[in-house]
């Protein structure tokens, strides 16, 4: 029998890179980890698949998960429903799998609460000014969106300590060495007598928060 996997919440704001990490990591271990999928009522985009980018459904179908409390978590944007089905992860989960779920600070916070279990971790940007030059780089906001979106990035920061880890994307290398670590850590061991040495990590790194916040 398989022993149970492991459901990694990962989070961060725009352009920390959160989601290229987690691809990398479920590159180096196909086998082992996945990424969760969400679902969504919109239609499909071009190039999208299926089952792949989302699991495309009607709003019918949707609202019959909802109330067959088949969604992990949800909400409506506009028009659209997005949200996270249970059944892929929980049989993932069962298969033994590493399942990410990279998802913004809000729908982390109802994940945590539906699955204590589930471990989070926060990536965070280098400094406030390359998590900017990261942004600008894109050429895809007006002045006023930038400054929407990084005093969106300031208010997620600043939640970070509600996360069991927390990362710096400062080389990309490093990042995924990072996850890669805290996941062998959590699948592998059966003590916790580690906790207060990762508390005081956490500590430490809450101090690092506040400079990025500064700067």
């Amino acid at each position: 029998m398989n022993k149970r996997g492991r459901l990694m919440i990962v989070s961060g704001a725009s352009a920390t890179g959160k989601d290229t990490i987690v691809s990398k990591v479920i590159e180096r271990y196909p086998d082992e980890a996945v990424l969760s999928v969400s679902m969504t009522t919109r239609s499909p985009r071009c190039g999208e698949t299926d089952g792949v980018d989302y699991f495309f459904v009607s709003e019918e179908k949707f609202e019959e998960n909802i109330k067959s409390n088949k969604m992990l978590e949800f909400a409506k944007y506009g028009e659209n429903y997005y949200g996270t089905p249970i059944e892929p992860i929980e049989r993932w989960l069962e298969e033994g799998k590493i399942v990410f779920l990279v998802i913004e600070v809000k729908g982390a916070a109802l994940v945590r609460k539906r699955c204590p279990e589930a471990k989070s971790v926060f990536v965070l940007p280098p400094s406030m000014e390359i998590l900017e030059s990261r942004l600008r780089s894109r050429g895809t906001e007006d002045e006023e969106t930038m400054r929407v979106r990084l005093e969106i990035a300031k208010d997620e920061i600043s939640r970070a300590d509600e996360y069991d880890y927390i990362i710096v994307n400062d080389k990309l290398d490093d990042a995924v060495d990072d996850i890669v670590t805290i996941c062998k850590y959590e699948q592998h061991c059966e003590s916790r007598d580690e906790q207060a040495a990762e508390k005081l990590k956490k500590c430490k790194m809450m101090n690092f928060i506040s400079e990025v916040m500064k700067k």
